[in-house]
């Protein structure tokens, strides 16, 4: 998934905010492609996003 995949995915979270979270290690794990662009495989982003989920519950 590319950033703003992500960002459409999470409705209203800001691109600044994503990589805050990145700083805080709160995001989930990403990879550079050799342009230097952020992927995130789509299964690491659901089991953040699930991991999330439990943590609000």
């Amino acid at each position: 998934m590319t950033v703003p995949e992500i960002l459409a995915e999470l409705k209203g979270i800001s691109r600044r905010t994503f990589y805050r979270w990145r700083e805080l290690g709160q995001a989930p794990r990403a990879f550079k492609l050799p342009n230097g662009e952020l992927r995130v495989w789509r299964s690491d982003f659901t089991a953040w996003l699930n991991s999330r989920e439990r943590a609000a519950a």
